[in-house]
């Protein structure tokens, strides 16, 4: 849908002081403004940014949205975290209580947060969820993946390399955030139809690569060769089962993973993956910031986005290699103004990967 917000343009003080916001050991984010496109005369916005944790997806992720924050007038204030709720319920109300001028949230929790949003929307400030979902009426956007649809791709992967029948591990994301939540329920769904693939176990490793190295090493001590595959919700974990799986001297167990970060698109490659869903956090979170910035000043732009996750399998890992990995520098370069043709053409998620169609 289109939403027009008029924008606040709320003087914001002590910029000077941004910077201890910042939580220690989280890492800075660029509170000055870019330098570049500009807004064609509405100023500087501020966009406070709160992500459940840095991981690999978010580091990319950051990435992209330096350099959008770079070419369009945003100062961007940014803050970790660290997979706590508490921690990101206080560096909201400090995004509050400073006057940014929008707010973006990577939630730790989907049902967290309702007392910032309200207290956000009484003050006239937009609150955009990014790549993973808050349960609010009261959010002025929300960019999210499609999450169902990816769990059920990489569902279907392992069913195809499998067969139709074999054993199962699952690594599941943080217990109840919506990538949990979503990429569970389109696994499940699938599982469901492919009655002859045996669950042996699923737990959280919270998206961490050494959590995932340790909980798989627990599960080949109780399964061992019973193993025939692992399903992880993203790569990282499905990075850190593939070391546990070595060490144990398990090569021929199937891994399938979500997200397409370096090191996954690599696995890709070698063989080591029987595939992967690009969730290009550089697109994904840089069309978050560019929402949340929109909506601030007041313009015409589609708030809830989705973003659909294409396959990567050895037939296309080597495109989607240029754009994460070996030709980066240039495609940061030209990010920007795909972000803003993306949103008007309708797919957020579309960088050229042979397979995908612009909307």
């Amino acid at each position: 849908m289109k939403i027009t917000r008029t924008s606040k343009m709320l003087q914001v003080a002590g910029l000077g002081a941004a910077a201890a916001l910042v939580l220690a050991g989280c890492g800075a984010g660029d509170t000055s403004a870019g330098s570049g496109a500009t807004d064609g005369g509405d100023g500087a916005v501020t966009v406070g940014v709160t992500v459940y944790d840095m991981s690999s997806f978010v580091t990319q992720g950051k990435e992209g949205m330096d350099a959008y924050a770079k070419a369009n007038d945003i100062n961007m204030l940014w803050n970790s975290a660290n997979l706590d709720v508490a921690t990101q319920a206080n560096q909201v109300d400090q995004y509050i209580n400073q006057g940014v001028d929008a707010i973006l949230i990577n939630p730790v929790q989907a049902d967290s947060l309702q007392p910032q949003i309200a207290a956000a929307e009484e003050k006239g400030i937009p609150v955009i969820d990014v790549n993973s979902a808050l349960k609010s009426d009261k959010l002025a956007g929300s960019v999210q993946p499609d999450d169902v649809a990816a769990g059920e791709q990489e569902a279907k992967m392992m069913v195809e390399a499998l067969g139709g029948k074999g054993n199962v591990v699952i690594l599941e994301g943080p217990i109840g955030g919506s990538g949990q939540i979503d990429r569970g329920a389109g696994i499940d769904k699938v599982l469901k139809e492919n009655p002859d693939i045996k669950v042996l176990a699923k737990d959280t490793a919270n998206w961490k690569r050494d959590e995932a190295v340790n909980k798989m090493k627990n599960w080949i001590s109780a399964f061992g060769s019973d193993i025939d595959g692992v399903i992880s919700q993203n790569d990282d974990m499905g990075l850190g089962a593939l070391q546990a799986l070595n060490e144990a001297g398990l090569k021929d167990v199937k891994i399938v993973g979500i997200d397409g970060i370096e090191d996954g698109l690599k696995a890709v490659k070698s063989g080591d993956f029987i595939g992967t869903s690009l969730q290009h956090g550089t697109v994904e979170m840089a069309a978050g910031l560019a929402v949340a910035a929109k909506l601030a000043r007041g313009e015409n732009v589609e708030a809830t986005p989705k973003y659909i996750m294409p396959a990567i399998t050895t037939e296309n890992v080597d495109a989607a290699m240029k754009n994460v990995v070996t030709d980066r520098e240039a495609f940061l370069e030209k990010l920007p103004q795909m972000v803003d043709e993306n949103l008007q053409n309708g797919n957020i998620a579309y960088e050229g990967l042979p397979g995908q169609e612009q909307q």
